[in-house]
């Protein structure tokens, strides 16, 4: 079966909220972000949702939020491609920094690069994000991936969609 990591649509979005509920991440704010930077993995001929992950856009940082895979898909790689993909689309438009908050997948994000950082050291704009101002609980734990050249870039590349 092939599966693509690709930019999602709006008619993407039902399935994209039930996989977070089956994954039990929050919706919250996702719904403003659709058209932006919410990517999909999607395989097999009927192009059902495997995976997904949204890169909020807050200047010149990100908030990388909602990575969650299918059950049935899970260990075969495809949170890493998501991740992979969702990184180098944040080094294509040259952000600085790429945030995140975790509860339970920080070891899966330090392989990607991230690294543990204190709350106030967040900037103001992604701390007004719903993610980060009501929709994750204040033990979740905050990272950060800096970048200061075009690292992400080589790994992994987004697909745009073709009908």
């Amino acid at each position: 079966m092939s599966i693509r990591v690709e930019l999602a649509e709006p008619a993407d979005l039902p399935a994209i909220l039930a996989l977070l509920a089956e994954s039990g991440l929050p919706e919250a704010g996702l719904k403003d972000h659709v058209g932006t930077l919410l990517l999909a993995a999607k395989g097999g001929e009927n192009g059902r949702l495997l995976g997904c992950g949204a890169l909020e856009i807050y200047g010149s940082n990100g908030l990388l939020r909602s990575v969650a895979v299918a059950e049935d898909a899970r260990g075969r790689g495809l949170g890493d491609r998501i991740t992979r993909a969702t990184l180098a689309l944040a080094s294509k438009l040259e952000l600085s920094e790429v945030y995140l908050l975790t509860e339970t997948a920080q070891a899966f994000f330090a392989r990607h690069g991230f690294l543990q950082t204190e709350r106030a050291t967040v900037p103001t704009a992604v701390c007004r994000s719903v993610e980060f101002s009501s929709a994750c609980p204040a033990s979740a734990v905050a990272m950060v991936k800096r970048f200061g050249n075009k690292e992400a870039g080589e790994a992994g590349e987004v697909e745009r969609k073709t009908n």
